[in-house]
Protein backbone atom coordinates (compact mmCIF):
# COMPACT_ATOMS: atom_id res chain seq x y z
CA UNK A 1 0.00 0.00 0.00
CA UNK A 2 1.46 3.18 -1.14
CA UNK A 3 1.09 6.66 0.00
CA UNK A 4 -1.49 8.51 -2.01
CA UNK A 5 0.29 10.21 -4.73
CA UNK A 6 -2.57 13.33 -5.16
CA UNK A 7 -1.67 16.04 -3.04
CA UNK A 8 -5.01 17.96 -3.35
CA UNK A 9 -5.88 17.64 0.43
CA UNK A 10 -2.35 18.75 1.53
CA UNK A 11 -1.65 21.72 -1.04
CA UNK A 12 -5.85 23.16 0.00
CA UNK A 13 -5.21 22.53 3.85
CA UNK A 14 -1.91 24.66 3.32
CA UNK A 15 -3.45 27.14 1.30
CA UNK A 16 -5.99 27.44 4.31
CA UNK A 17 -3.91 27.13 6.79
CA UNK A 18 -1.55 30.22 5.67
CA UNK A 19 -4.49 32.09 4.39
CA UNK A 20 -5.40 31.89 8.36
CA UNK A 21 -2.16 33.07 9.58
CA UNK A 22 -1.97 36.29 7.03
CA UNK A 23 -5.90 37.08 8.14
CA UNK A 24 -4.55 36.22 11.68
CA UNK A 25 -1.81 38.62 11.87
CA UNK A 26 -4.08 41.68 10.50
CA UNK A 27 -4.44 44.29 13.61
CA UNK A 28 -4.26 41.59 16.21
CA UNK A 29 -6.18 42.17 19.27
CA UNK A 30 -2.87 42.34 21.54
CA UNK A 31 0.14 42.52 19.11
CA UNK A 32 2.80 41.04 21.61
CA UNK A 33 0.06 38.42 22.67
CA UNK A 34 0.15 37.64 18.58
CA UNK A 35 3.32 36.82 18.25
CA UNK A 36 3.58 35.02 21.39
CA UNK A 37 0.68 32.89 20.45
CA UNK A 38 2.13 32.32 16.72
CA UNK A 39 5.71 31.16 17.51
CA UNK A 40 4.45 27.69 18.24
CA UNK A 41 2.31 27.71 14.66
CA UNK A 42 5.54 28.53 13.07
CA UNK A 43 7.47 25.76 14.43
CA UNK A 44 4.86 23.00 13.53
CA UNK A 45 4.05 24.43 10.12
CA UNK A 46 6.73 25.34 8.56
CA UNK A 47 9.16 21.80 9.63
CA UNK A 48 5.90 20.01 7.82
CA UNK A 49 6.13 21.96 4.49
CA UNK A 50 9.62 21.80 4.79
CA UNK A 51 9.78 17.53 5.15
CA UNK A 52 6.91 17.22 2.79
CA UNK A 53 9.45 16.71 -0.48
CA UNK A 54 10.70 13.34 2.14
CA UNK A 55 7.93 12.17 4.47
CA UNK A 56 4.24 12.35 3.33
CA UNK A 57 1.70 11.93 6.39
CA UNK A 58 -1.85 10.42 5.28
CA UNK A 59 -4.47 12.57 4.58
CA UNK A 60 -6.15 12.14 7.91
CA UNK A 61 -3.01 13.47 9.83
CA UNK A 62 -3.08 16.09 7.94
CA UNK A 63 -6.30 16.88 8.56
CA UNK A 64 -5.71 16.43 12.19
CA UNK A 65 -2.57 18.76 12.46
CA UNK A 66 -4.64 21.05 10.56
CA UNK A 67 -7.59 21.27 12.92
CA UNK A 68 -5.27 22.87 15.90
CA UNK A 69 -3.52 24.95 13.34
CA UNK A 70 -6.13 26.91 12.08
CA UNK A 71 -8.04 27.15 15.93
CA UNK A 72 -5.15 28.34 17.44
CA UNK A 73 -4.30 30.81 14.85
CA UNK A 74 -7.57 32.25 15.43
CA UNK A 75 -7.52 32.33 19.14
CA UNK A 76 -3.90 33.98 18.49
CA UNK A 77 -6.00 37.10 16.53
CA UNK A 78 -8.84 37.68 19.41
CA UNK A 79 -6.88 36.15 22.23
CA UNK A 80 -8.43 32.95 23.31
CA UNK A 81 -10.64 34.19 25.72
CA UNK A 82 -12.23 37.19 23.25
CA UNK A 83 -12.96 34.69 20.47
CA UNK A 84 -16.62 35.18 18.96
CA UNK A 85 -17.52 31.89 20.36
CA UNK A 86 -20.60 33.53 22.47
CA UNK A 87 -23.14 31.06 20.89
CA UNK A 88 -21.70 27.86 22.22
CA UNK A 89 -21.51 29.45 25.52
CA UNK A 90 -25.24 30.32 25.37
CA UNK A 91 -25.90 26.64 24.13
CA UNK A 92 -24.30 24.79 27.25
CA UNK A 93 -25.41 27.82 29.77
CA UNK A 94 -21.90 28.64 30.75
CA UNK A 95 -20.65 32.48 30.73
CA UNK A 96 -17.03 31.29 30.00
CA UNK A 97 -15.61 31.49 26.62
CA UNK A 98 -14.91 27.62 25.77
CA UNK A 99 -12.96 28.30 22.57
CA UNK A 100 -9.47 27.20 24.45
CA UNK A 101 -10.94 24.13 25.46
CA UNK A 102 -11.75 23.16 21.51
CA UNK A 103 -8.04 24.23 20.53
CA UNK A 104 -6.58 22.30 23.28
CA UNK A 105 -8.85 19.28 22.51
CA UNK A 106 -7.76 19.38 18.92
CA UNK A 107 -3.90 19.98 20.12
CA UNK A 108 -4.53 15.85 21.36
CA UNK A 109 -5.04 15.43 17.48
CA UNK A 110 -1.69 15.52 16.98
CA UNK A 111 -1.17 12.09 18.71
CA UNK A 112 -1.78 10.16 15.29
CA UNK A 113 0.90 11.86 13.50
CA UNK A 114 3.02 11.40 15.97
CA UNK A 115 1.97 7.40 16.37
CA UNK A 116 1.73 7.54 12.60
CA UNK A 117 5.23 8.64 11.96
CA UNK A 118 6.78 6.16 14.38
CA UNK A 119 5.26 3.16 13.07
CA UNK A 120 5.38 3.85 9.17
CA UNK A 121 9.43 4.29 10.30
CA UNK A 122 9.42 1.22 11.65
CA UNK A 123 10.52 2.67 14.85
CA UNK A 124 7.92 0.62 17.46
CA UNK A 125 4.61 -1.62 16.85
CA UNK A 126 1.47 0.50 16.50
CA UNK A 127 0.89 -0.28 20.20
CA UNK A 128 3.98 1.35 21.47
CA UNK A 129 3.30 4.05 18.61
CA UNK A 130 0.21 4.66 20.37
CA UNK A 131 0.87 4.93 24.06
CA UNK A 132 3.95 7.43 22.75
CA UNK A 133 1.74 9.49 21.20
CA UNK A 134 -0.16 9.58 24.16
CA UNK A 135 2.50 10.21 26.86
CA UNK A 136 4.23 12.51 24.00
CA UNK A 137 0.76 14.82 24.16
CA UNK A 138 0.03 14.59 27.92
CA UNK A 139 3.79 15.37 28.20
CA UNK A 140 3.64 18.62 25.63
CA UNK A 141 0.50 19.63 27.51
CA UNK A 142 2.02 19.83 30.95
CA UNK A 143 4.91 21.54 29.51
CA UNK A 144 2.82 24.17 27.57
CA UNK A 145 1.16 24.96 30.94
CA UNK A 146 4.34 25.70 32.33
CA UNK A 147 5.55 28.04 29.66
CA UNK A 148 1.97 29.85 29.63
CA UNK A 149 2.77 30.92 33.47
CA UNK A 150 6.05 31.64 32.87
CA UNK A 151 5.20 34.27 30.03
CA UNK A 152 2.22 35.65 31.99
CA UNK A 153 4.58 36.44 34.49
CA UNK A 154 6.77 37.83 32.52
CA UNK A 155 4.67 39.76 30.68
CA UNK A 156 2.61 40.70 33.07
CA UNK A 157 -0.20 43.32 32.64
CA UNK A 158 -3.51 42.54 30.41
CA UNK A 159 -1.26 40.51 27.77
CA UNK A 160 -0.34 38.09 29.94
CA UNK A 161 -3.59 37.61 31.90
CA UNK A 162 -4.64 37.46 27.56
CA UNK A 163 -2.15 34.85 27.35
CA UNK A 164 -3.04 32.58 29.90
CA UNK A 165 -6.60 32.46 29.22
CA UNK A 166 -7.80 31.04 32.37
CA UNK A 167 -10.85 33.50 32.57
CA UNK A 168 -10.68 33.43 36.72
CA UNK A 169 -11.17 29.54 36.86
CA UNK A 170 -7.99 28.06 39.21
CA UNK A 171 -8.52 24.73 37.77
CA UNK A 172 -7.69 26.15 33.96
CA UNK A 173 -4.66 24.54 32.91
CA UNK A 174 -6.03 20.94 34.22
CA UNK A 175 -8.64 21.54 32.54
CA UNK A 176 -6.67 21.90 29.45
CA UNK A 177 -4.52 19.16 29.92
CA UNK A 178 -7.52 17.21 30.48
CA UNK A 179 -8.79 18.40 26.89
CA UNK A 180 -5.24 17.82 25.37
CA UNK A 181 -5.56 14.01 26.83
CA UNK A 182 -8.94 13.53 25.70
CA UNK A 183 -8.10 15.09 21.92
CA UNK A 184 -5.01 12.62 22.23
CA UNK A 185 -7.22 9.13 22.74
CA UNK A 186 -10.07 10.89 20.38
CA UNK A 187 -7.45 10.62 17.28
CA UNK A 188 -5.74 7.28 18.44
CA UNK A 189 -8.76 5.39 18.11
CA UNK A 190 -9.09 6.76 14.55
CA UNK A 191 -5.55 5.63 14.24
CA UNK A 192 -6.21 1.90 15.06
CA UNK A 193 -9.62 2.41 12.89
CA UNK A 194 -7.74 4.03 9.69
CA UNK A 195 -4.33 1.90 10.35
CA UNK A 196 -2.16 4.45 8.36
CA UNK A 197 0.95 2.47 9.57
CA UNK A 198 0.16 0.03 6.81
CA UNK A 199 1.17 2.67 4.43
CA UNK A 200 4.31 2.28 2.02
CA UNK A 201 6.84 5.20 2.86
CA UNK A 202 7.81 5.03 -1.02
CA UNK A 203 5.52 7.78 -3.04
Amino acid sequence: MTVNKDMTLPLILAIVVSSTIIWSGINPAFPEVWIAEIIPIAMIFAPLLVTFKWFKFSNSAYLFMSCWLILHTIGAHYTFANVPFDWFSELIGSERNHFDRFAHFSIGFYAYPIAEYLARKGYCNPVLAGLFGLCAIMAIAAGYEIIEWWYAVLAGGEAGIEFLGSQGDIWDAQQDMLADTLGAITSLVFFFYNKPYRISNSV
